[in-house]
């Protein structure tokens, strides 16, 4: 009977703290272990180039079987990314290992296309000005009465 009834105890701890767990995520009875559940959102992993060169030259270093094994294990790092890494070293040196921003390119601008922007806006301010006054022109030859003459006047004469 005593061992009947320290089992059933057993199980009836073992039921209660199993599914357990606080509002915040936390179990209630996690002193201080990390959480097992996986991440909504795994993180991209980030290399600098220096990393990845010093990860090339201990690869190329590594002679004895197993030793490079060890070494991706270690790091946590696949044989893929290695392979990857010396194809762009033999491409470009560090040139390729140099991290490069995501997204589109920004377009080149030339400077010529600048002057050109600039002297239409130019032009533009200056064709505004010169209708501008052909208008004050106009009303002051409307409230003097003077007939203003039209290019169909000009080829009579």
């Amino acid at each position: 009977m005593d061992r009947e009834a320290a089992g059933s105890v057993e199980m009836k701890d073992a039921a209660e703290t199993e599914g357990a767990r606080r509002a915040t995520g936390v179990s209630a009875d996690a002193g201080g272990a990390p959480d097992p559940e996986v991440e909504a959102k795994a993180k991209r992993r980030r290399f600098s180039a220096e990393y990845r060169l010093k990860i090339l030259r201990q690869a190329d270093a590594c002679k004895a079987p197993g030793e490079l094994g060890a070494l991706l294990r270690r790091e946590g790092l696949y044989s893929s990314l290695l392979s990857t890494w010396r194809r762009q070293r033999e491409q470009g040196a560090l040139a390729a290992l140099r991290a490069r921003k995501r997204g589109p390119k920004p377009k080149a601008v030339d400077p010529r296309m600048k002057e050109l922007e600039k002297q239409n806006a130019r032009l533009q301010r200056q064709l505004k000005q010169a209708e501008m006054i052909i208008e004050v022109q106009k009303k002051v030859h409307e409230i003097l009465g003077i007939p203003l003459r039209t290019l169909a006047d000009e080829g009579d004469d």
